[in-house]
């Protein structure tokens, strides 16, 4: 099996290129593309499906994978659904209890970087001045929860510890390297791994 992630940024391709292979397993192929913001892969998205609905193999699957932001995830989780229709691809929530679907929305609740809050063991292994336990303080006990905004949060305890990671891209490189998706907190990470072991069967 072939999988097409599609993120909204480099980011996201980041930390993809190190999970993937320890969510889905080394025989599944994959490809990460990212665009250039949240309302780049929304403006993007049909055309891109559209392209895809052309030529898709039987045995490739598009997954979405967006931050929910400041967004009504169900709002949100809809739109990606209505494209995939209006490009005629089978979506995974439209398919059911039926194998046969084409595309796998997900969204990451509230950012991406929820997901590095969710395994603090590799944000603390990626920069070892990081308390690892973090999560006992109650700003930080529920990943997908954190207010004002998961990277800037984020931003802020690298910043206290002295570190100044140069970006989303290079902390998402440097965190995901380290991450078990086995152990990870974060409800929509969960949500996210699961439904790709059950996509390739792994």
């Amino acid at each position: 099996m072939h999988l097409e992630f599609l993120v909204e940024e480099e980011s996201a391709e980041a930390a993809l290129r190190n999970l993937v292979p320890r969510i889905a397993g080394p025989e599944v192929t994959y490809e990460v593309h990212p665009f250039r913001g949240k309302a780049a892969l929304l403006r993007g998205l049909l055309p891109r499906l559209r392209a895809y609905k052309a030529w898709l193999p039987d045995d490739w699957r598009i997954v979405v994978l967006i931050d929910q932001d400041n967004s009504d995830c169900t709002d949100l989780k809809r739109n990606l659904e209505d494209k995939a229709r209006e490009a005629g691809l089978v979506t995974k929530t439209a398919a059911g209890s039926s194998s046969r679907f084409q595309v796998l929305n997900r969204v990451a609740v509230e950012e991406l970087e929820a997901w590095f809050f969710g395994d603090l063991e590799a944000v603390a292994q990626a920069y070892p001045e990081i308390p690892r336990d973090l999560n006992r303080q109650a700003k930080y006990r529920h990943p997908d929860r954190i207010a004002g905004g998961t990277w800037e949060a984020l931003e802020r305890v690298l910043d206290h510890a002295g570190y100044y990671p140069g970006g989303k891209i290079a902390m998402a490189q440097a965190i995901s390297v380290h991450m078990d998706p086995d152990r990870n907190a974060s409800p929509s990470f969960r949500v996210f791994r699961d439904a790709l072991r059950e996509l390739v069967g792994a």
